[in-house]
């Protein structure tokens, strides 16, 4: 089960640096042409962060129980 453990990691860290750059990008906009795309990092940051959030909430399996052996049966 850590293989599924490590893989929400791996999607969970960089979602959330991501999704704060973008959010921390859309704040800090100011004036000028570059504050027409403040809309889509927020948009952005806020999809990122979402994801991140929503990939460890994802079930895991549950783990097989081993299968007795027919052959040893006598």
């Amino acid at each position: 089960m850590s293989l599924h453990r490590t893989a929400k990691g791996i999607v969970l860290v960089p979602s959330l640096l991501l999704g704060g750059a973008f959010l921390a990008a859309g704040t800090w906009i100011g004036e000028g042409p570059a504050a027409a795309n403040r809309p889509l990092a927020f948009t952005l940051g806020g999809v990122l962060m979402a994801v991140g959030v929503l990939a460890q909430w994802l079930p895991e399996p549950r783990p097989e129980a081993p299968e007795a052996d027919a052959s040893t049966d006598d």
